[in-house]
């Protein structure tokens, strides 16, 4: 009875814009990975700041759980719906508020995704660096503390958020920061928001630092006869100082994939890719000396991209990794986890981690972000096996307690939602608690993406 009331009452608001079609539930219960099918009762698509309140006051009176919901881009079941409820898909928020050119930020609702952003910024000179390779929603990516490709250089969404507009459980609207660059007026509440995963409210829009689109980019692929001279390589170049915008790694089951996914032309070997920004001048240099760097570590097949489209061609094989992946065993779904380790320790993370994968019998690609000490794992795995999904899973919890012995994280980017769960109070001790004591404060009947982040109530 009360789910029905909370449906009607949302449905004056919104009429057709509150759905419960069996294809729109179908959409926001599926997810990316391995995690069963979880439906929503309803998804509501606001279209104001205002309308989200109003849907917040609605399910608070009526006890109803409210997920957040960008594109679904999200690996460890953040946007299910284990409790039923209300999905709060954003996608009709999407709209360029502001943009203000002279102080290098921009105002956006959660719906705009990373690409529309940088198409409508092109104008402008500037660009939104933060790519996770999906192209994520902005309020998701904040969401979920996104990264990707280009934190090395520029920063995660922590770097990158300057201020929040969020919609509390109860409907309250608070706004958090401002477009200053820096201030000491009390607690951070932007950065408590930003990787909050919606479990303590629904953000509806967003202030965001944006920089400047570099004179001269290059990108280079490079192979490697083993992968621990491509992660040497990799540690040379940070601890040199090197600054690169993007520095990946992919291993030879990878690049694998990569030929018969993306039919490229790689040497079947650990590769690295990496790009360079700035001044002609300085991204000359910085090529130059990271590859002496490739060389005294004895890698080959060095291809330089300075065109553009060579350049976008190289990266979408790149961020096209996970279904590359996925065709290395047709009619797979995987297990995708991700741990991040300090740079000192990122060798011995990796190999550790390939020598447990090999052993398991489990097909499992890795690659990864290694300029900031974080790499994935795609366990490949039969859907409908039970047997094999429990161990791909007690793999990628062996991959987390690795991390958290060598001062690591559990995820580096993916985040927690149902899937890490369990490991939260192995990294964080009694800081897990004050997590779930901040939930309850926020969130006291539990409403907001429950069953994800903090402790069970």
């Amino acid at each position: 009875m009360e789910r029905t009331e909370t449906l009607a009452e949302l449905g004056a608001l919104l009429g057709a814009r509150l759905v419960t079609s069996g294809s729109d539930l179908d959409l926001h219960g599926r997810n990316e990975t391995h995690f069963p099918f979880m439906p929503p009762d309803a998804v509501a698509y606001p279209e104001t700041t205002d309308e989200v309140a109003a849907i917040a006051r609605i399910c608070h009176a009526h006890d109803c759980p409210m997920i957040a919901w960008g594109t679904g881009t999200s690996l460890e079941g953040h946007s299910i719906a284990p409790r039923g409820g209300v999905t709060v898909d954003f996608s009709r928020m999407n709209r360029v508020v502001e943009v203000n050119a002279e102080d290098m930020d921009v105002t956006v609702q959660p719906g705009v995704t990373r690409e529309q952003l940088n198409t409508e910024l092109r104008a402008t000179g500037l660009f939104f660096p933060v790519d996770p390779g999906a192209n994520a929603s902005l309020g998701g990516m904040a969401s979920t503390r996104a990264s990707g490709t280009t934190a090395v250089r520029y920063g995660t969404m922590r770097d990158n958020v300057l201020g929040l507009t969020v919609v509390l459980a109860d409907g309250q609207i608070i706004h958090t920061g401002t477009r200053a660059r820096k201030t000491s007026a009390g607690y951070d509440l932007t950065a408590l928001f930003v990787g909050a995963e919606g479990t303590l409210g629904l953000i509806t829009e967003l202030t965001l630092r944006l920089h400047g689109q570099p004179e001269a980019v290059s990108a280079s692929i490079c192979a490697f006869d083993d992968f621990q001279a491509a992660v040497d390589t990799v540690i040379a170049t940070i601890q040199m100082g090197i600054p690169m915008a993007r520095i990946e790694f992919v291993d030879e089951a990878t690049a694998r994939a990569f030929n018969t996914y993306s039919n490229a032309d790689m040497p079947e070997k650990p590769h690295l890719l990496v790009e360079f920004h700035g001044s002609d001048s300085a991204v000359a240099e910085q090529a130059e000396r990271f590859g002496e760097i490739v060389a005294d570590m004895g890698g080959s097949d060095f291809k330089w991209a300075t065109r553009q489209e060579d350049r976008n061609a190289l990266w979408k094989m790149r961020h096209n990794a996970y279904y590359a992946a996925l065709s290395l065993r047709p009619g797979a779904t995987a297990v995708v986890t991700d741990i991040c380790v300090p740079i000192s320790r990122l060798a011995q993370a990796v190999a550790e981690t390939r020598a447990d994968i090999a052993a398991s019998g489990i097909p499992g690609p890795i690659l990864g972000h290694v300029g900031d000490g974080n790499f994935h794992a795609v366990l490949l795995i039969e859907p409908g096996n039970d047997a094999e999904k429990e161990k791909a899973i007690a793999l990628s919890h062996r991959m987390a307690e690795r991390a958290l012995k060598m001062g690591g994280t559990i995820t580096g980017e993916h985040g927690i939602g149902m899937g890490k769960l369990s490991l939260m109070e192995r990294e964080h001790g009694p800081a897990w608690q004050v997590m779930g004591n901040l939930k309850r404060a926020l969130d006291p009947k539990g409403l907001m993406n429950p069953g994800k982040m903090v402790p069970p109530a």
